[in-house]
């Protein structure tokens, strides 16, 4: 049984002249780390889900991605981050949401999943939970990022909720995110994100919510989600793929097109997501002007991108 790995970094307005050649590289090369870890694991037979996991966590910890250690600063200048994991065999999953100095969200959500009997914790009560079964917590200052407090403060001073900004003051929809077939024909689905720049009141986008950012179940498909999170929260963007391949017997890429091109479009939803089908099929689309994304097969040279 051969394998198959995709992750995104996030999606957006990401262009060749706002990116000097050594952000770039940053890029890829951290793209490439995520996908290496991913990848390590299906290679030796691991688990699906071990291996979104790893490549997720491998992104959280990377301060280039909103999420995790690079996860942008809310109104009060702290960090509320969000994360969800789905296991394609059993339908399983595990969600958090509004968390503050966990160090790894992604790890939470799959906790909440294996260790809880429920499906999606928020706030105070996640992290009491969190600390119940030891989870590595961060000081303040582990989440600091130089780039992302400017980003803040420029969102201050315009008096607007910022979706995670690129240098020239273009949207870019920061959320990371990985989805796999392992060699058992299992697959899984795992997001994470810091969320947007200066948000308040608790804000919370489509990363967290089964259906909407993330959802994985072995007949159809994975799929995990970056984008303006209201309209893939009201499009239930995820769910609606698998959908369409289980009822109308469309392929992944007639299922993303139909969604990410059309329906999303239409409704002025901008973003982008990742997918891998029961075959191992891959198909990563999104409808703005670039996407953080990377992928690799079994017996395939992994690749990874930014522009379109």
């Amino acid at each position: 049984m051969n394998f198959s790995l995709a992750i995104h970094g996030g999606a957006g307005t990401i262009t060749r002249s706002s990116m000097t050649s050594d952000k770039e590289q940053k890029y890829l090369q951290a793209l490439d780390n995520a996908l290496k870890a991913g990848e390590t694991i299906l290679k030796n037979g691991g688990t699906s889900l071990d291996a979104v996991s790893a490549a997720v966590q491998n992104l959280e910890d990377c301060p280039l991605f909103n999420a995790g250690k690079g996860s942008v600063f809310t109104n009060s200048g702290g960090h509320e981050m969000d994360a969800s994991i789905m296991d394609g065999r059993d339908l399983s999953a595990g969600a958090v949401a509004g968390v503050r100095s966990v160090k790894n969200p992604v790890l939470l959500a799959r906790a909440i999943m294996e260790k809880s009997e429920h499906v999606f914790l928020a706030g105070q009560g996640a992290a009491a939970f969190a600390k119940s079964i030891g989870m590595q917590f961060e000081v303040d200052e582990y989440f600091f990022d130089e780039f992302r407090y400017q980003q803040l403060q420029e969102a201050i001073s315009s008096g607007k909720v910022q979706l995670d900004h690129t240098e020239n003051g273009n949207k870019k929809f920061g959320t990371v995110g990985a989805v796999a077939l392992d060699q058992h024909g299992n697959l899984a689905a795992a997001t994470s994100t810091g969320g947007m720049t200066n948000k308040r009141y608790n804000r919370i986008g489509d990363t967290p919510m089964i259906g909407a950012g993330t959802y994985a179940n072995n007949a159809t498909c994975a799929i995990s989600c970056t984008g303006h999170g209201e309209y893939f929260i009201r499009s239930v963007v995820a769910y609606d793929i698998s959908c369409l391949i289980e009822y109308k017997g469309l392929s992944l890429q007639e299922a993303c097109e139909i969604v990410v091109q059309q329906k999303l479009v239409k409704i002025g939803g901008e973003g982008g997501l990742i997918a891998v089908d029961a075959k191992g099929n891959i198909d990563l689309p999104f409808n703005s002007e670039g996407m953080y994304r990377g992928m690799v097969r079994s017996g395939e040279v992994r690749s990874v991108m930014i522009y379109k």
